[in-house]
């Protein structure tokens, strides 16, 4: 990273590694301000206390590495501190099981961040793997309601397009796509120009996901063509409804993949099967490397302001709104 950027604020909308010392040393490396941290997919309201307190366990034994965050004066105080900022976020609701009083529990333990679906149906809408979207059930737009009032950020990263598009309308908040790609390459994960703009339009924000199955060049992608991508998006959306979110399953195995993709974590697949872990773009192969992103943002010609924005300034500003 240029000496100009050593005090930028570098910000990943979605890491789903096998979270460990290693991996929050290489957070570090990589200047990575915060970072989405998953803490539930297919999780139940018990196995989900217990990944918090895990990461509970994580904050004191770590604490030279890494801090939680509950604020956005919070990641401040990370990039000032020189930690890595967590904040603890959800890609399901089913952690609440078919409760919502739990959402405020959730949220007094710091989870700032949910996805309302993971691939496939649940209580509150359908999956963007589901074969019929039925969009959001009435306990879903109760769902939304409360997490509006509480101050939790909306994501729809794998949520199906009619919930997606009903959750965009019924929230008085803005919603993000934390983790996603352009339809730049057919993809069920992918989104639409249609879907960006909507989100968008609605005071909502997309963090550009450097993951290669959703790249149109697959496990040939490199940084270069992840800053491609971004530059699409901008034109679509704005420069400031864009960042990052990388969606980083570093030291993951296969029998985690499959365990995503199976519904519920053991039911039928929702998703085509991995015989390996996709590779990261060549450039970007560990959290380490998130810094290569400022020369490859230089070399596509951004401005200082651009890169600053889409480093992570973008989404500080789109948090301070949300969590208000």
């Amino acid at each position: 990273m240029t000496a100009r950027y050593d005090d930028a604020i570098l910000i990943d909308g979605l890491v789903i590694a096998r979270f460990s010392r290693a991996i929050f040393e290489d957070m570090l490396k990589g200047g990575i301000t915060a970072a989405n941290c998953t803490c539930s997919v297919w999780h139940d309201f018990r196995a989900t206390m217990a990944n918090i307190a895990q990461w509970k366990r994580w904050f004191v034994e770590h604490d030279d590495l890494i801090m939680q965050v509950y604020t956005t004066d919070d990641i401040r105080r990370a990039k000032k501190e020189g930690r890595v900022g967590v904040m603890l976020g959800w890609q399901n609701t089913c952690g609440i099981d078919d409760d919502i009083a739990n959402l405020a529990l959730f949220r007094e333990l710091g989870v700032r961040i949910m996805q309302l679906t993971y691939n496939s149906q649940n209580l509150v809408g359908s999956g963007c793997w589901e074969s019929r979207d039925g969009g959001l059930s009435d306990f879903g737009l109760h769902v939304i309601d409360e997490m509006n009032r509480l101050g939790i950020l909306i994501d729809l990263s794998h949520v199906g397009a009619k919930t997606s598009e009903d959750a965009i309308r019924h929230s008085k908040v803005p919603v993000a796509y934390t983790h996603c790609c352009p339809m730049l390459k057919q993809h069920a994960r992918n989104k639409t120009d249609e879907q960006l703009r909507s989100i968008a339009d609605a005071g909502g924000f997309v963090g550009f996901a450097s993951y290669t199955p959703f790249l149109p060049k697959g496990e040939d992608s490199t940084i270069d063509d992840c800053v491609a991508g971004m530059a699409y998006l901008i034109d679509l959306v704005g420069e400031e409804s864009v960042g990052i979110g990388t969606d980083w399953v570093q030291d993951q195995d296969v029998g985690f993949f499959d365990y995503l993709s199976a519904d519920k974590g053991k039911g039928h697949a929702t998703a085509p099967p991995h015989e390996t872990v996709p590779a990261m773009p060549k450039g970007l192969e560990t959290l380490g490397d998130f810094r290569n992103f400022i020369p490859a943002m230089e070399r596509a010609g951004w401005s200082e302001t651009r890169i600053r924005g889409v480093l992570g300034e973008n989404w500080l500003k789109f948090l301070d709104r949300v969590w208000a």
